[in-house]
């Protein structure tokens, strides 16, 4: 099934890599929220609306209203970890509604989630740069050929000055270099 086209045009299928790869990475980072929030349910609900989505549901209003709570608590977080975390899961469910438009914003929803998960990871690790490095490195060996042909129908991701915008920036750049043969 296609989807309206914009600037080009994506499939259902297409989406559910993304939002797949999406998830994979909020999940990772789920628990840093719920340990500083055990009482804010919210992106535990965007991670499941995303599940719910990668599983072949349609996606409905569900991942939007999830996706919207989730990142509200992660600006009510009160640290940086947490923050990241809840908006992880806030993008998971967004992916289910990547807009097929040539802008460097909507890298953010295929790739932002990988880089904050590899910023908590340097958080956790008492602001290590090599872990986040080797986290940005993990998340590219589990980028598909799908998610990377979808990835490069856009343009360069948008550059920016916090640690998690460098490490989609990293990310980003890795996954558009031609990968040779392992052998």
């Amino acid at each position: 099934m296609t989807i309206a086209s914009g600037d080009f045009e994506l499939t259902m299928d297409e989406l559910r890599v993304v939002a797949h790869y999406v998830l994979e990475s909020a999940e990772e980072v789920l628990p840093v929220f719920e340990d500083a929030n055990p009482g804010d349910p919210r992106p535990r609900a965007a991670i499941n609306a995303a599940q719910q989505f990668v599983n072949g549901a349609r996606r409905t209003k569900l991942q939007r209203i999830t996706s919207l709570d989730a990142h509200r608590a992660a600006k009510e977080a009160t640290t940086e970890a947490a923050r990241l975390a809840a908006r992880a899961a806030g993008d998971a469910a967004a992916a289910a509604y990547l807009h097929p438009i040539a802008k460097a914003t909507q890298v953010g929803h295929i790739l932002r989630a990988a880089a904050s998960a590899a910023r908590v990871g340097e958080l956790n690790a008492d602001d290590d740069f090599a872990v986040g490095l080797r986290l940005v490195e993990e998340a590219r060996q589990r980028a598909t050929p799908v998610l990377i042909d979808v990835l490069n129908r856009y343009p360069l991701a948008p550059t920016g000055k916090s640690r998690d915008a460098q490490l989609m920036t990293i990310l980003d750049a890795s996954l558009r270099m031609p990968r040779h043969a392992e052998g």
